[in-house]
């Protein structure tokens, strides 16, 4: 009978003969290793006071964000802290899944973070997240077969054409798949066209000719020699290998294809460069998609505020600067983008941070994941588009996919 009442006594967390709190952090899967660097450096840092475990969700956004509600439906107390995709704070706030940031521990979460990304961790003029780190794409290039990058969509797909008449490599990497990358090319596009996919109130679609032109883009994209023949499958990582195995002129990706090519074809790394994403017309730049992942406490957590602390500590400088090196996560704090030793090393951070500072959102509502589903079923295949039928046709599935109707959460 004293084991097991040892035992138990042993397992209660908080007690001085327990030890440290063990607080569970979920985030993505990080093969660089910079993650779990930052919770073994907070855990340290702590002074005894916590203990952060790094969970591993699953590799897909679709299959950490089941996940994680599965969880939080399930009032799961041993959820701390999670890595929300930025799309995601409506509906886990409106939920009632995630704590607001309130007070002190609000400014501490707001200085230097930039608007943007705070913007993706705010529902209803509350702060309900902390910005981890941001994304963005950037356009990609080969400087030996593309000596001057394209400014605009119209301009790459001459380029393109000219390579594969030349028999170069000339293929353009983009996510064509039916899933949620696909919606993110089409709202950049949308955006950058002056529209946006919803109205402001979020209530309902917006769309009109903007969402037209960029239905056209992709359509042209889909259908020009410049489309890879795995265009409609294609995800961020097949982009990726089609670019480091050569066949490939342009890519439009995140930066940890950087740090991959370097590593991976150091040949073909020394022709690899980098500028601003194409703009939809001359002189007027691109509003790129913003990414990311942001922090929210659980509703449910047992430590609250250990769990806020430890979040701070999660995204502090030095553990941004880690993530952006090792795994190539663009910061979200503006004062690392100004370091010079950060820049030597991430050397496109001046682009990342215009970027950043002129972003767009996806549609900010708890109805998102029906959204975003009803956008990449509607425009896939890319080559099928029809611009003015196909917008039509998805007015009316955003319609019900705002209002929840055939669509699965």
């Amino acid at each position: 009978m004293l084991p097991l009442l040892a035992s138990t006594l042993s397992g209660c967390g908080g007690t001085a003969s327990a030890g440290p709190v063990v607080l569970n952090w979920y985030n993505f899967p990080d093969d660089s290793g910079a993650l779990q660097q930052a919770a073994d450096t907070c855990s340290h840092s702590s002074g005894g006071s916590y203990t952060i475990r790094y969970n591993k969700l699953p590799r897909t956004a679709d299959g950490q964000r089941q996940q994680l509600v599965r969880r939080q439906a399930a009032h799961d107390t041993g959820v701390d802290i999670m890595g929300l995709d930025v799309t995601w704070t409506p509906e886990f706030a409106e939920a009632g899944w995630i704590r607001e940031w309130t007070g002190q521990l609000k400014e501490q979460a707001s200085i230097d973070t930039l608007e943007a990304a705070l913007k993706t961790a705010t529902w209803k003029d509350k702060l309900y997240a902390v910005p981890y780190n941001s994304n963005t794409q950037l356009l990609w290039y080969r400087d030996d077969l593309v000596p001057n990058p394209p400014r605009t969509w119209a301009e790459m797909l001459a380029q393109a054409d000219a390579l594969a008449k030349a028999g170069k490599p000339h293929y353009i990497e983009i996510q064509g798949a039916q899933y949620e990358g696909l919606t993110v090319w089409f709202n950049t596009l949308v955006t950058s066209a002056g529209g946006s996919i919803l109205t402001p109130d979020a209530m309902a679609p917006s769309l009109g000719p903007p969402a037209v032109v960029a239905a056209g883009i992709m359509r042209d994209v889909a259908r020009s020699p410049a489309a890879d023949p795995s265009l409609p499958n294609q995800m961020e990582d097949e982009n990726r290998l089609a670019m480091e195995s050569g066949t490939a002129a342009f890519e439009i990706n995140y930066p940890f294809v950087y740090p991959s090519m370097k590593a991976n074809q150091p040949e073909l790394f020394k022709h690899f460069k980098w500028a601003a994403y194409p703009a939809v017309a001359p002189d007027h730049p691109a509003t790129v998609t913003i990414g990311g992942i942001d922090l929210a406490v659980g509703s449910y957590s047992k430590h609250t505020e250990l769990a806020q602390q430890a979040t701070l500590c999660l995204r502090n400088r030095d553990n941004q600067r880690t993530n952006a090196l090792k795994g190539g996560l663009p910061p979200t704090l503006r004062s690392l983008y100004k370091e010079a030793e950060f820049s030597q090393s991430y050397p496109f951070a001046a682009q990342i941070l215009a970027n950043l500072e002129s972003a767009s959102l996806r549609p900010q509502t708890p109805a998102y994941q029906n959204v975003s589903i009803a956008i990449s079923h509607t425009l896939s295949p890319p080559a099928s588009i029809k611009p003015e039928s196909t917008i039509a046709d998805l007015r009316g599935q955003i319609e019900d996919a705002l209002g929840s109707k055939g669509l699965i959460p």
